[in-house]
């Protein structure tokens, strides 16, 4: 959620260029539909004011030809951004200042102004240089200004009246939030890397994401302060963003504000909101599915957020794509973005009959696959081929098809707490995974024998843990992981869960059978020492090819030091892990013949 990154988007060409003239509109490859009649565009600046009088300060890039602006009304593309939507920073010799607007930001996005677009860069209240406070993430106030916003550009001399979004991150969290509102002139929405469910973000599995969310605040803090976005046009001397800074100053910090709410029904005591009921888009689907407004959702395996794009693709019935790529939360490559993105708008937005709806509405990239063959398409999600497969925990640290035999098995440690995967491998900026056998060294490892095939694993692995413990609750994180034949382990996906979170519930949407968690105060139930329970949870969904010869490995602490809040208690407890009849622990695997 952090801007650095996406300065590393940039435009993957996959395949050659096709003759002149000729027509394509393929995942990854578009041409001849539209041109870019544009060589250039035209920046102003300006405020917008919203319903409640708070000003957002606003970045409009109008195509231009020659230096001189379009006279024609264009479609209009736009992004409610948390980071700043104009900044100084020292160039690369670090000689002077360089001003890096949303066009900087996002590498591809030229090309789109270049192909007949206006694009538009909106500061949310309490950051960049709007006025007003920030509260929270995704607000009611800020979620209203969307749709404030979506029809002031709507209505603008220069706009056609079709308005799409685009952003990665909170700048596509905020697109499902603004979809929830129904604006009548937003037709299309890009979300990438972008989170439904706020909750299961920053308390997934009832286990507090707090270096995440503590790192975040921060950096935001410093944005809306102390390192400020520009002034907009028509205030030189700064004036008004100095204005505009000062009631920045009242900004809440969502670090203390979400690690008092460790509950799914928490009430924030300071505006009285449910706010992860509330200020979250998976809460108005019902609203997203009626506004019919269409959505292509861009994930990545290795981002946090790839859970809850794709149950939200399951669950609308919009006009809709849904892509994953081999991705982390700031990566970008092997795509081609303009183009996917010109055909999704060029559709949408100008009503260019390029047939990007006949094509296959999901496309995935398997991990560990040739690089040629990796791109897959699929008419469904999850994948109408997959075979749910057991492997059980065995004795003698092995993971293995055949379910156990009668007769007591169990497995016993006590909890290490610096058991740690840093940094956190769906922040990354690169897919730089730290070997994992020291990790696997502080937990439960289980391991199959060497793979006779290839095993494509596609979908959501899920886990039941049947253990006892001698403390009243404790965390615990799974691991799927890949070892090769040097014995070295590479992380392939993760899931945790508070025993404490273990009950399950009916969220009111499609969980594509996945167990449910959903956190109330009311759900919470103390382990009994020593009285075995289940727990149930999935990891993330991955999808990768086990080479043959390697191993598929299954990993259980009792902590993630560094990238959760696990409470230690002294003694650590002792877990006591099941693997008999009756009472068997296993993963399930969704495995692609």
């Amino acid at each position: 959620m952090i801007r650095k990154p996406l300065l590393l988007l940039g435009l993957a060409a996959l395949l050659a260029a096709p003759a002149s003239g000729e027509k394509i509109s393929t995942f990854n490859r578009y041409s001849g539909y539209s041109e870019a009649v544009y060589d250039g565009w035209v920046r102003s600046s300006q405020y917008v004011t919203m319903r409640d009088g708070t000003r957002l300060a606003v970045d409009v890039f109008r195509p231009a030809r020659g230096g001189r602006v379009a006279t024609e009304k264009l479609p209009v593309v736009w992004t409610h951004n948390r980071y700043r939507r104009a900044f100084t920073e020292k160039g690369e010799k670090g000689e002077k200042e360089e001003t890096v607007t949303i066009l900087d930001v996002f590498a591809w996005l030229p090309e789109v102004v270049k192909h007949g677009y206006v694009a538009a860069a909106v500061d949310v209240r309490g950051s960049g240089a709007s006025f007003g406070t920030f509260i929270g993430m995704s607000s009611l106030q800020e979620t209203q200004d969307a749709y404030d916003v979506t029809e002031w550009l709507a209505a603008q001399p220069w706009s056609n009246g079709n308005v799409g979004m685009y952003g990665r991150s909170y700048l596509g969290i905020t697109q499902y939030m603004a979809a929830g509102q129904k604006p009548p002139h937003l037709k299309a929405i890009f979300p990438e890397v972008a989170t439904t469910d706020l909750y299961d973000l920053l308390w997934h599995g009832g286990i507090f994401h707090g270096p995440f969310i503590t790192f975040w605040s921060g950096l935001v803090h410093e944005m809306d302060l102390d390192k400020p976005a520009l002034p907009v046009d028509g205030d030189p001397g700064g004036s008004l963003l100095k204005a505009a800074l000062r009631e920045h100053r009242a900004n809440r910090d969502t670090a203390k504000l979400y690690a008092g709410l460790p509950y799914r029904d928490s009430v924030d005591p300071q505006t009285g909101v449910q706010v992860w009921r509330d200020w979250t888009p998976i809460t108005y689907l019902q609203q997203i599915r009626e506004s019919k407004i269409a959505v292509y959702h861009l994930a990545g395996w290795y981002d946090r957020y790839v859970r809850d794009q794709t149950l939200l693709f399951r669950n609308l019935d919009n006009p809709q794509k849904l892509t994953i790529g081999p991705w982390t939360h700031t990566q970008s490559d092997r795509m081609d973005f303009a183009a996917e993105h010109l055909r999704w708008w060029d559709y949408w937005l100008k009503g260019i009959d390029n047939d990007v709806m006949d094509d296959a509405p999901v496309h995935y990239y398997v991990m560990g696959a040739p690089e040629a063959t990796a791109w897959r398409s699929a008419k469904t999600w999850p994948l109408p081929n997959e075979r749910r497969t057991t492997y059980w925990f065995g004795s003698d640290r092995s993971l293995r098809t055949a379910p156990p035999q009668e007769g007591e098995s169990r497995d016993e440690r006590t909890v290490d707490y610096s058991a740690a995967v840093a940094p956190d491998p769906r922040w990354s900026l690169e897919r730089k995974f730290p070997e994992l056998s020291a990790h696997d060294a502080k937990g439960f490892t289980y391991t199959t024998p060497p793979l006779t095939s290839p095993v494509e694993v596609t979908g959501y692995p899920v886990v039941h843990l049947w253990l006892s413990s001698s403390a009243p609750d404790g965390d615990l994180f799974v691991y799927l992981e890949e070892v090769d034949a040097q014995g070295a382990s590479r992380y392939v996906t993760e899931g945790m869960l508070r025993a404490s979170n273990r009950a399950t519930a009916d969220p009111g949407y499609d969980t594509a059978g996945l167990p449910y968690h959903r956190g109330n105060r009311a759900d919470r139930a103390d382990l009994t020492p020593g009285q075995p329970v289940e727990l149930a949870f999935d990891l993330y969904p991955t999808s990768t090819l086990f080479a043959a010869g390697h191993r598929i490995r299954v990993t259980v602490t009792g902590a993630d030091k560094a990238n959760a809040v696990t409470p230690e208690r002294n003694p650590p407890p002792k877990i006591t892990l099941y693997r008999e009849a009756g009472r068997a622990s296993y993963i399930e695997l969704p495995v692609i013949p």
